[in-house]
């Protein structure tokens, strides 16, 4: 992936893009317990102070779907209840070994998941045997009712498993631990009978013989993680569960059937807690993690009132001082783009930097500190509530921005906001009513989009050269925009809005940039329905017609190799052909004085657009992307994806 970024984007843009995705901070944990705060809208079976597990991170307070919560019996204890997210995992490895009581099984890796492994097995009736290299841990297993094999001490584990199979060979392994070695696969196939079943839930190496398969014809599986649904949006995240009659057991029915085990008094957590720490010491508590060979289950206790831990404002930057007339900036966003393109655009453009708001907090403090905001907020009120702040930058999910560009106009800051702008024709008049209302107080805010493209120094040269040009252009525009899943949020319509609306935008604004003249009509074909293919709207041409006779069309394709050029613009006038590849090579055909004008580094005019945005604001000039052009290509670009819409309804 670096290598083809290389090629299509150029070293310094890949090393830039790779440095940030090194850079983002990632929450740590999946196993807590804890009291439900609040409940959102449409959720049933939990209220206010029910008891519950989840796979939330570690943190005082969590957000959790559905579906990944469990109630706790009364029976549990909290200090057992924890591991119950952590042992369906192992349940989910059992499930797909489907052991039957009385059958021999082998547990590799007799750490925390085979250790309860060992445990849920003996529930099922099974006889275990555990094989690990930490006379402890084998102890403990021992402890569960577990036959024992030490490698380290010299014993083979083939060798324990026939014997402790009577010679049968056993019935089935669980592979729980995690080794480079392909070794612990290729000794689960010697010691299963015909027809065994080996299951991988841990991280092994995966050189295999097939002589060890094909002989016996074993079968091989690879665990999922904690059951059905892990890793499917519309179960973790919309809320969507499957039938109970077709799948019986979900992440959160494994939940469930740990903590009844629990409360039967089947399964034995204390035995595996090696070590407790005061969650304001969680650094020291990772540290236990990755040096401590012997450690086990190490709990983080959250002794304080909740309460006053909470916070929604961190001061980064006491001492900060603003200057009233220039912008000072509150963003509200740290993600990826923003964090890497967008804040240092900002900065370099002299913008004053006050407060960035994030859902979470954790991305607004790590990258606010490293841009120099003066503070990070949960809170947009924060922003629109400051009097110091007069400017708001949106980048945020699509969802949001026409919701929080509006509160922005109603509070009288100047707003840039990411494209797009809006989702749909409600929230562009919602907008467009706030806009008319700000400059009728007199407040007179600007609002920009970051169509940044029409900025860069390639495509400006274009719109020079085209000046001299006085009869209709003709246009091709091509994104060749890479294949993302279906699944994710930006294809949502909902949510991102899809690819037409949230990305092809900045076409629909270059090509009208270029043109000079209002857009008049808008046609839009897309790729048909077909078997083997989730999304088809990502894959489009729209051609739009111009009030001065030019047209264009822009193909996104998200069908394309990565190996070529993400962007080429193509312009056709007079004679002449303007060519622009991936914003580092533009090439000239028939242009009297012009032929190559090329870049060692991609510029898409980021840091342009945002330098302009600012000086209007400094100076009192018109927005730099006059107003009638961006409701325009929002109406445009909604349009366009609507069409396409219809042609698959």
């Amino acid at each position: 992936m670096v290598l083809a970024k290389v090629k299509t984007d150029g070293l310094l843009a890949t090393i830039e893009a790779v440095r940030s995705k090194l850079a983002q901070p990632l929450p740590l944990g999946y196993c807590n317990v804890g009291v439900v705060a609040e409940i959102g809208p449409g959720v049933e079976g939990f209220r206010p102070g029910d008891r519950v597990v989840s796979n939330g991170p570690h943190a005082d307070v969590v957000t959790v779907a559905t579906h990944l919560c469990a109630k706790i019996p009364d029976s549990v204890d909290d200090e057992s209840a924890v591991f119950a997210v952590m042992a369906s995992i192992g349940l989910q490895g059992i499930r797909l070994a489907q052991p039957t009581l009385g059958e021999a099984f082998v547990v590799t890796g007799a750490g925390l998941i085979g250790l309860l492994t060992v445990q849920l097995l003996r529930a099922h009736g099974c006889r275990v045997l555990a094989v690990d290299f930490d006379d402890r841990k084998l102890a403990l297993a021992r402890a569960f009712g577990a036959e024992v094999c030490h490698p380290g001490q010299g014993e083979d584990p083939v060798a324990a498993g026939m014997a402790f199979s009577r010679g049968k060979g056993v019935d089935g392994v669980l592979i729980t631990a995690s080794t480079k070695s392909s070794d612990p696969v290729s000794q689960a196939a010697r010691m299963c009978r015909q027809r065994g079943r080996i299951i991988l839930v841990g991280v092994t190496g995966l050189e295999l013989r097939r002589a060890d398969f094909y002989e016996k014809e074993l079968s091989f599986q690879v665990s999922c993680s904690y059951g059905p649904g892990r890793y499917d949006a519309n179960y973790e995240e919309q809320g969507q569960d499957y039938p109970y009659g077709f799948v019986r057991w979900t992440e959160q029915r494994n939940f469930e059937a740990v903590l009844d085990l629990m409360a039967g008094g089947q399964l034995a957590m204390k035995p595996l807690i090696t070590q407790r720490f005061a969650f304001e010491q969680a650094p020291e508590a990772y540290q236990a993690l990755t040096h401590d060979t012997s450690a086990l289950g190490i709990l983080l206790q959250y002794t304080s009132d909740v309460r006053q831990r909470s916070i929604t404002r961190v001061v980064l930057k006491p001492d900060a001082i603003f200057a009233a007339r220039h912008p000072v900036v509150g963003f509200v966003g740290a993600g990826n783009y923003a964090s890497r393109t967008l804040i240092p655009a900002f900065k370099s453009a002299g913008a004053q930097l006050h407060t960035i708001v994030t859902a979470g907090g954790l991305h607004g403090v790590i990258h606010g500190g490293k841009a120099g905001f003066a503070e990070a907020s949960t809170d947009i009120g924060a922003i629109l509530a400051h009097e110091a702040i007069n400017t708001v930058v949106i980048v945020t999910r699509h969802n949001s921005h026409a919701s929080f560009v509006t509160q922005a106009l109603l509070a009288g800051k100047h707003v840039f906001v990411e494209k797009p702008l809006a989702l749909n024709h409600e929230e562009l008049a919602d907008i467009e009513q706030a806009y008319q209302a700000a400059h009728e107080s007199g407040a007179r805010p600007h609002v920009m989009v970051g169509f940044n493209r029409r900025f860069s120094p390639q495509i400006q040269k274009m719109k020079a050269l085209l000046r001299s040009v006085h009869e209709p252009k003709s246009f091709i525009m091509t994104m060749n925009a890479g294949m993302i899943p279906a699944d994710h949020w930006t294809q949502d319509v909902d949510v991102g809005g899809g690819r037409i609306i949230g990305e092809a935008c900045h076409y629909i604004d270059l090509m009208r940039f270029l043109a000079g003249s209002a857009i008049v009509s808008v046609q839009a074909r897309r790729m048909g329905e077909t078997s083997g293919i989730a999304q088809t709207e990502d894959k489009a041409a729209i051609t739009l017609g111009f009030a001065d006779g030019s047209f264009g069309t822009i193909h996104y394709l998200a069908n394309g190799a990565a190996s070529f050029p993400k962007e080429r613009v193509e312009v056709f006038a007079a004679g002449r052909v303007l060519q622009l590849n991936n914003f580092r090579t533009l090439q000239g055909f028939g242009w009297p004085g012009f032929t190559t004008m090329n870049r060692w580094k991609q510029d898409k005019g980021q840091t342009d657009c945002v330098r302009q945005f600012l000086s209007a604001i400094a100076e009192g000039g018109e927005t730099p992307i006059p107003i009638n052009e961006v409701f325009e290509v929002a109406r445009m670009s909604i349009e366009a994806a609507e069409l396409l819409r219809r042609q698959r309804d």
